[in-house]
C-alpha cells in the first residue's frame, strides 16, 4: 500500500480502509495482551506456541510499518502510537508471566536435574520461550527504529528499555536461552553506525561550525544505546566477556573520534559535546567488566593486555571494521587508522588512571603493570608529536556551566599519572609504581625522562620527610659513584644524575637543598667531590635555596677558589686538577653566574685581564691539550663577563674586544675547526656591547672590531647560532647608543637570504626577519601547531625513537649471554668459532666489570653499607650507562 499513489482516486478509499484496518489490528493486539495480563490463564505449550506466533506476526507487521512510516500519510501518527501501546502491552505481559514463576525453585530443580517431576520448571521453560521470543523481536524492532537516525524516540525507548527490563527477570535463567552477546553487539553496532553517519556528514560538509544543539541531537541516541549496553553487561558479565574485544574497541573508537574531532577547528564544539555526553558512559561500558565480581582476575588481565600491549591484535580487529575509516576521516591529520587508534588507547589509559578510585584493587594493580606500555607508545613518532601539540578539552574547575578549557595532551598525561600515584600510594599497586619509576629514571627518550622526573618531583614534594631524606641519600650515593665521569659531557652519567638531583631540589621541599649540599660538599668523602660540585652547578643547582649560613659559605667558596686560580694561573701547569678538569673554579663560577646566584666586586679587573691572557695563551699554544684547555676557559670566561654587565663600562674592555677580533677574524682562526665551540658564549658576550660606548666613526678601532665580530656571527648559517646571534643583536640594538646599526649587519647575513632558495640576499629582508624573530621572542601565543611544524615533530620523533631503540639494543647486547652449542660426541675435537657479536659482548662485559670493581673497591673504603647499595641500585647504574 505504501507503494501505491494515494492521488489516484479509485485507490484512495481502499488505502484509507487498509490503514484503518492496520490501526484496528494493533489496537486489538494491545487489548489482547492487556487482557491476558489482567486475567492470566494457565500457561501451557499450546498457548505458548500460539502466543509466540502471534507476537512474531505482529512484530513483523510493526517492523514493516516503522520502516515505511514516512510514506504513510494517512493515519501515520495514530498507527505509530498504536504500535507503542502494543509494545508496552506485550512487555507487561511477559513481566506478569515472569513474576508468576518461582525462580528460586526453578534454579534448584534444574541444577538437581529433576525436571520432569516439577511443574515449576516446565512453567519456567515456557515463560522463557515467550520472553525470549519477545526480546528477539524487540531487538529487531529497535534496530529498525534506529535506522532513521533515532528520530522515532518513543518507539526506540520502548523497544530497548523493554529488552533491558525483561532481561532482568529470571535471575539469570534467560542467559541460557537468550542470545545475550547478540543483544550487546546489536547495541554497539547501533552506536558505531550513528557515529559513522555523523562523521560522514561532517567530513563532507563545508567548513561550518557544528552547533552544540546538532551535536547533542546526534550523540544523545548513541548514549542511549551505550547506557542500555552497560545495563545488560552489568547483569550478564560472564556472557559479555566473550565479546570483550568488541566492547573495548567501541570505547577506544569513541575516544579516538573525540580526538579526531578536536583537531578540526569547526568541529571542536562536537568534540566537547562528545567528551561530556559519551566519554563517561563509554568508560562505564568497559568498567562493567573490569569491576565485575563475576569476571575472573585472569580475564581482567586479558582485557588489559589486549588494550595495552604492543603485541595486541587491536589493529587487525579494527581493520575489519570499515566504519572506522569514515569515523576518523573528519580529521585533517594524515595519520592512518592504526596511529589514530594508538592515540585513542592512550586516551583510554589516561581515563583509567584518573578514575582509579572507582576501580578495584586488582584492576589498579593491573593498570600499574601497564605503565611501561605508556612510555613505550609515547616513543612512537606520531604519538610523541600528538602528546606535544594536541589540545584536549577539559571541564574548567572554576566554571559553573561546565565550560571547557584546552590544554596540551602532555599536561593530561602528567595529571593522570599524578592522580593514579596518589590513589595507589597505600595499596598493593604501589610496589609496581615504585619499580616503574626506578627502572625508567634514566629513560633514553627525553620526553619519557621528563615525565618520570616530574613524577619523582611530585612525590618528593608531598612525601614524608623520612622518605625524602632516604631518596636523597640514595641519589647522592649514585652521584658519587659517577664522580669519575666527564663533567664536560652533558650525556655522561655524572651530568645525568646531577641534572636529576638539581630538578628534584629545585621543585622539591626546601630542606632537600641543604640535605644534598651536606651529603656532597660537607662530608668530603670523595676526592672527586669538586667534579660533582661543578656538575651540579652546571645543571643549575639552586644555591639561593640553601639556608642562609650554607648559602654564604657556598658562594664565598666559589669566589675564593676562582680568585685563587686566577692568581696562580701563570704558575699552574696544564695538568688536570684533582677534579679531572683544568680550571675547575672558572667552570664553577660560570655555571653559578648563569643563574645569577653570585656576584663579584664592581672594582675588580682581574677577570678582564685574565681573559686577555687566556686569548694570548691560546694563540701561542703548540700542543692540542693546551689549546683544548685554554679554549674551554675562553668560552667560560666569555660567559662570565656576559653576566657581569658592569665590566663593559671599564677601559680594559677595549683590549678584550680587539683581542677577540684578532682571534676570531684572523686567518689562523679560519683553519681552527674547534674554535666554533666558543661562538655561543661569544654571542652572549656581544649582546653586552650595548653597554659599551661605541663610536659611529670609521676611526674607532673598538667600533670596527665590534662590527667585524657581529658580521662574523650574523653570517653563521647553523640554525642554533643564527638564533643566538639574532637574539644578541636584538639586545644590543635595544641598549646601544649607536645610530648607524646597519654597520653591524653584513650584506650576506643569514637572515638576508631567501628562505626557500637560500640565495639573493636582501638587507630589507634581514630587518623584516629580525622583527619577526624578536616578536616571537616576546610573544606567548596559544600553542597552535602548523602542518609544517607537525611534520618536523614527526621527523624528530623518528630520530628519537631510533636513538631510544639503539640504546635498548646496545644494553640488551651487552647483557645477553648466548649458550654455546655442544659438539657432537663423534667429533670431540671440532672447534667452534664464536659469532663476532658474542666476542664483542664479552669484551665489553669484561671492561665494564673491571670499571665497576675498581669503582666499588674505592667506594667501599668510605662506605659501610656498600652491599646494600649494590643490591638496591644495580638497575639504576645500568640505566645510567644507557
Amino acid at each position: 500500500m505504501t507503494l501505491m499513489s494515494i492521488e489516484d482516486s479509485p485507490e484512495e478509499e481502499h488505502c484509507s480502509f487498509f490503514y484503518q484496518l492496520v490501526l484496528d489490528l494493533l489496537s486489538y493486539s494491545a487489548a489482547s495482551y492487556s487482557a491476558l495480563a489482567r486475567y492470566p490463564v494457565s500457561i501451557n505449550k499450546e498457548l505458548v506456541v500460539s502466543l509466540e506466533n502471534f507476537i512474531s506476526e505482529q512484530f513483523t507487521l510493526m517492523k514493516d510499518l516503522v520502516s515505511e512510516i514516512k510514506r504513510i500519510h494517512i493515519l501515520g501518527s495514530e498507527i505509530l502510537k498504536a504500535a507503542q501501546v502494543a509494545l508496552d502491552a506485550v512487555t507487561r505481559l511477559c513481566k506478569v508471566y515472569c513474576n508468576d514463576v518461582k525462580w528460586d525453585i526453578y534454579h534448584e530443580k534444574t541444577e538437581d536435574g529433576n525436571i520432569r517431576d516439577c511443574n515449576e520448571t516446565e512453567n519456567g521453560d515456557l515463560v522463557i520461550h515467550v520472553t525470549n521470543c519477545t526480546i528477539e523481536k524487540l531487538c529487531e524492532l529497535g534496530t529498525v527504529a534506529a535506522n532513521d537516525g533515532g528520530s522515532l524516540v518513543s518507539l526506540l525507548n520502548l523497544s530497548w528499555k523493554g529488552v533491558v527490563s525483561l532481561l532482568q527477570f529470571g535471575k539469570g535463567a534467560l542467559a541460557a536461552k537468550v542470545n545475550i552477546t547478540g543483544v550487546i553487539m546489536n547495541l554497539i553496532s547501533l552506536a558505531s553506525e550513528s557515529l559513522r553517519c555523523a562523521a560522514e556528514t561532517w567530513s563532507s560538509s563545508v567548513q561550518e561550525k557544528v552547533s552544540l544543539a546538532e551535536a547533542k541531537r546526534i550523540f544523545l541516541p548513541v548514549k542511549f544505546y551505550l547506557i542500555n549496553a552497560v545495563r545488560i553487561i552489568s547483569q550478564y558479565q560472564t556472557q559479555a566477556l566473550s565479546v570483550y574485544k568488541e566492547i573495548a574497541l567501541c570505547v577506544v573508537t569513541i575516544l579516538t573520534f573525540r580526538i579526531s574531532l578536536s583537531t578540526v577547528e569547526h568541529l571542536k564544539s562536537a568534540s566537547e559535546v562528545l567528551a561530556e555526553i559519551l566519554e563517561p558512559t563509554s568508560l562505564h561500558l568497559l568498567n562493567s567488566l573490569l569491576n565485575s565480581a563475576q569476571v575472573k582476575q585472569e580475564n581482567k588481565c586479558q582485557i588489559l593486555d589486549w588494550l595495552f600491549s604492543n603485541g595486541s591484535d587491536m589493529s587487525s580487529e579494527a581493520e575489519s571494521n570499515n566504519s572506522l575509516d569514515v569515523i576518523f576521516s573528519v580529521s585533517s591529520d594524515s595519520m592512518n587508522k592504526e596511529k589514530m587508534l594508538a592515540l585513542g588507547r592512550v586516551a583510554l589509559f589516561l581515563r583509567l588512571l584518573t578514575c582509579a578510585p572507582d576501580l578495584e584493587d586488582d584492576i589498579r594493580l593491573g593498570i600499574a603493570r601497564k605503565l611501561g606500555w605508556l612510555l613505550d607508545i609515547i616513543v612512537d613518532e606520531d604519538v610523541y608529536c600528538s602528546i606535544l601539540v594536541l589540545q584536549t578539552p577539559t571541564v574548567s574547575d572554576t566554571s559553573q556551566n561546565h565550560e571547557f578549557t584546552y590544554q596540551p595532551m602532555f599536561c593530561a598525561v602528567l595529571h593522570a599519572l599524578k592522580a593514579f600515584i596518589i590513589m595507589v600510594s597505600s595499596s598493593p599497586a604501589w610496589n609496581e609504581v615504585e619499580s616503574f619509576l626506578i627502572e625508567n629514571l634514566f629513560h633514553p627518550h627525553f620526553l619519557c625522562c621528563e615525565i618520570i622526573t616530574e613524577l619523582w618531583s611530585f612525590i618528593l614534594r608531598h612525601a614524608e620527610s623520612d622518605m625524602v631524606n632516604d631518596i636523597v641519600d640514595k641519589l647522592c650515593t649514585i652521584l658519587m659513584q659517577t664522580s669519575r665521569e666527564s663533567v664536560l659531557c652533558p650525556q655522561s652519567a655524572l651530568r645525568k644524575t646531577a641534572r636529576l638531583i638539581c630538578t628534584f631540589v629545585t621543585y622539591g621541599p626546601e630542606f632537600m637543598v641543604d640535605r644534598v649540599y651536606s651529603c656532597i660538599f660537607d662530608s668530603g668523602r670523595s676526592q672527586n667531590a669538586l667534579n660533582v660540585h661543578i656538575a651540579l652547578l652546571m645543571e643549575g643547582f639552586p644555591l639561593n635555596f640553601l639556608s642562609e649560613k650554607k648559602r654564604s659559605i657556598a658562594k664565598q667558596r666559589i669566589i675564593t677558589q676562582y680568585y685563587e686560580f686566577l692568581e696562580s694561573f701563570e704558575d699552574t701547569s696544564l695538568r688536570e686538577s684533582d677534579s679531572g678538569i683544568y680550571g675547575a673554579p672558572v667552570f664553577a663560577l660560570s655555571a653559578a653566574l648563569q643563574s645569577l646566584q653570585v656576584s663579584l666586586s664592581d672594582t675588580d679587573m682581574k677577570t678582564l685581564k685574565f681573559l686577555v691572557a687566556i686569548i694570548r695563551k691560546y694563540k701561542t699554544s703548540s700542543d692540542n691539550a693546551s689549546k683544548d684547555n685554554h679554549r674551554r676557559l675562553l668560552g667560560e670566561l666569555l660567559g662570565i663577563i656576559s653576566n657581569m654587565k658592569h665590566l663593559y663600562s671599564f677601559d680594559e674592555m677595549e683590549e678584550v674586544i680587539l683581542e677577540l677580533q684578532n682571534l676570531f677574524i684572523s686567518k689562523p682562526a679560519l683553519s681552527d675547526s674547534q674554535l666554533f665551540t666558543c661562538k655561543p658564549n661569544l654571542a652572549y658576550f656581544m649582546a653586552g656591547l650595548g653597554h659599551v660606548e661605541l663610536s659611529d666613526s670609521d676611526d674607532s678601532a673598538r667600533s670596527s672590531a665590534a662590527w667585524e665580530l657581529y658580521h662574523m656571527l650574523l653570517k653563521e648559517r647553523h640554525w642554533a647560532l643564527v638564533h643566538l646571534s639574532v637574539t644578541a643583536f636584538g639586545y644590543f640594538a635595544a641598549h646601544t647608543s649607536c645610530n648607524q646599526l646597519w654597520r653591524f649587519v653584513p650584506q650576506d647575513a643569514a637572515l638576508s637570504f631567501d628562505l626557500e632558495l637560500g640565495k639573493e640576499a636582501d638587507e630589507e629582508r634581514f630587518m623584516s626577519e629580525l622583527k619577526a624573530v624578536l616578536e616571537k621572542e616576546m610573544a606567548c601565543p596559544i600553542l597552535q601547531a602548523t602542518p609544517n611544524q607537525i611534520a618536523l615533530l614527526i621527523r624528530e620523533g623518528k630520530i628519537l625513537k631510533e636513538i631510544a631503540r639503539n640504546n635498548v639494543k646496545c644494553d640488551s647486547e651487552d647483557t645477553f649471554s648466548d649458550r654455546m652449542d655442544i659438539d657432537d660426541e663423534k667429533q670431540p675435537s671440532k672447534k667452534r668459532k664464536f659469532p663476532d657479536g658474542i666476542c664483542r659482548g664479552v669484551e665489553l662485559l669484561q671492561n665494564g666489570l673491571k670499571v665497576m670493581v675498581d669503582g666499588l673497591s674505592q667506594w667501599q673504603q668510605n662506605q659501610h653499607d656498600s652491599a646494600k647499595f649494590v643490591r638496591s641500585f644495580g638497575p639504576i647504574l645500568v640505566g645510567l650507562k644507557m
